[in-house]
């Protein structure tokens, strides 16, 4: 008989081993024994993500706030936090980024009670103490090449917000607005705008 370590090892070494899919996702993370677990997943592997802190879900919170009351007012689409959502036609990857935006043009209907099936407008990740910036940049890569139009990677220790978009040459294009500085909707949600401190504040 093998022992409960014994068989967690061997789940282990699996997860490491085999391609997982967005199926898999969802069992793996609806599993009792994975309560409060997050993943995502990249090409076939599974990245297991720890829950955000404290401050990471007050600017989430903060940001998400500003994001949903200006969708809702002027009819523009679903703003979602911590939603999964995979490229379509691909089921090896998905992303959950922090908010989102998705237009109604772009937002199956009936919006799905499991993964969203194509890349949100707007992404929002925010670095948190166990991210780097350059994995969070390449995540913020796979968004724009998958259907994403902007990414915004939020920045709590310099108070600051890097804002991606793919140039028409498909190059990525990165700008940096600080505290002082106001965020723009551009033509993912026009006319919408937001001082940076208002994020953390």
């Amino acid at each position: 008989m093998l022992s409960l370590e014994m068989v967690k090892g061997e789940q282990v070494m699996e997860l490491r081993q085999r391609v997982y899919d967005i199926d898999d996702v969802w069992q793996i993370s609806h599993h009792t024994d994975n309560e409060n677990k997050h993943y995502e997943l990249i090409d076939g592997t599974l990245i297991e993500m720890s829950p955000p802190g404290g401050e990471h879900g007050e600017f989430s919170l903060n940001l998400g706030s500003y994001i949903r009351a200006f969708v809702r007012e002027h009819d523009l689409g679903r703003a979602t936090v911590e939603t999964g959502y995979h490229p379509p036609g691909n089921r090896l990857t998905l992303l959950a980024p922090d908010v989102a935006f998705v237009s109604h043009m772009k937002a199956p209907a009936p919006f799905p009670k499991r993964y969203v099936p194509v890349m949100p407008d707007l992404a929002v990740e925010i670095l948190s103490p166990t991210d780097t910036l350059q994995k969070t940049r390449e995540k913020a890569e796979i968004y724009l090449r998958n259907g994403a139009k902007l990414v915004w990677i939020v920045l709590p220790e310099q108070e600051s917000v890097e804002v991606c978009r793919q140039t028409e040459e498909g190059k990525i294009r990165r700008d940096v607005f600080g505290p002082n500085d106001t965020l723009t909707g551009e033509d993912v949600l026009p006319d919408f705008t937001l001082e940076v401190r208002c994020i953390f504040h």
